[in-house]
């Protein structure tokens, strides 16, 4: 039964963009995808770390891990997203899921932007962000299309942008879903939270389905607020006459730069709309496949 529940996810997962996965590896011998998905969560098993616990994240800051949430360390991360047909960087810190079956899981990156202004987020205008967002998501489809992989759409806010300039975080969530598909199709949510430092920012990003992010979002949230940038790396450390200072504000980090990878979360997301009853299934006949998958080694469970 365990290994017919791995099956099952395994075809869910390695369904995840499957023509972007194939046109992205094209020059490459790819492996069977049910296979890399199985090879992918067996490596993030063998290193998860369970919380409550103290995560590093690079050399930038520190994340209080709590209890029921387990995170997988950048490489094994980037095993599993590229399992998924998701391409990765060095800006990959790691992947956090539930130790549970819920349907979520947060990636989380650093961008080496510099020093990002926030004065420009007193003035900004929802209205005008979400044009410049949906602007942005049509040119990158143009990227995503070269690689094979279908083009997205952003349907709209699903929490606006809120910047709150003491801890210098910002929050705010679309959903988004294959282009030209009617607004009952399946849509996925980018919930984005971002935290700025010194040098650039970290980013939170929940990936789950529209229907469930009113019940997820603290998730995200919780994350937030138990990161802290490590000594010397925080916002307030800033020297004007020796640091970086990145080449955009707060308000073209969201409507600009973030359209640039909504085409990653915003297929994570529709994935995970589209294949989650097939999961449940497999959850509901053998008792939770995503806590197999995480089960700690000492209890000697590490088939994925």
């Amino acid at each position: 039964m365990r290994n017919a529940r791995s099956l099952i996810l395994g075809v869910c997962l390695a369904s995840l963009t499957a023509a972007g996965a194939a046109q992205a590896a094209k020059n490459e011998a790819p492996a069977k995808p049910q296979t890399e998905m199985e090879a992918a969560f067996a490596a993030a098993n063998a290193v998860a770390q369970h919380g409550p616990g103290e995560v590093k994240l690079g050399d930038q800051a520190m994340l209080e891990l709590p209890k029921g949430f387990v995170y997988v360390p950048p490489r094994e991360s980037g095993k599993l997203m590229h399992a998924m047909g998701n391409r990765t960087g060095d800006d990959l810190l790691g992947l956090v899921f539930p130790a549970s079956d819920e349907n979520w899981f947060v990636v989380i990156r650093f961008d080496p932007a510099g020093y990002i202004k926030d004065d420009d987020a007193k003035d900004w205008d929802a209205d005008e962000l979400l044009a410049s967002l949906k602007a942005g998501t049509e040119e990158a489809n143009k990227e995503r299309a070269a690689r094979g992989i279908s083009a997205v759409e952003v349907v709209g806010w699903v929490e606006k942008p809120h910047y709150d300039a003491a801890s210098h975080q910002l929050v705010w969530s679309i959903a988004a879903k294959d282009k030209g598909q009617p607004d009952t199709a399946d849509q996925g949510i980018n919930y984005n939270t971002y935290a700025l430092g010194r040098h650039g920012y970290i980013s939170m990003n929940l990936v789950t389905d529209r229907k469930l992010i009113g019940q997820y979002k603290a998730a995200a949230r919780t994350l937030l607020a138990n990161l802290d940038f490590n000594d010397g790396k925080r916002y307030a450390d800033f020297d004007a006459s020796t640091d970086k200072v990145a080449t955009y504000g707060l308000a073209a980090l969201v409507g600009g730069v973030a359209a640039k990878k909504l085409g990653l979360f915003a297929a994570l997301g529709v994935f995970l709309a589209k294949f989650w009853k097939l999961i449940a299934i497999a959850l509901f006949a053998g008792g939770g496949v995503l806590t197999k998958v995480f089960k700690r080694r000492k209890e000697g469970d590490i088939a994925a």
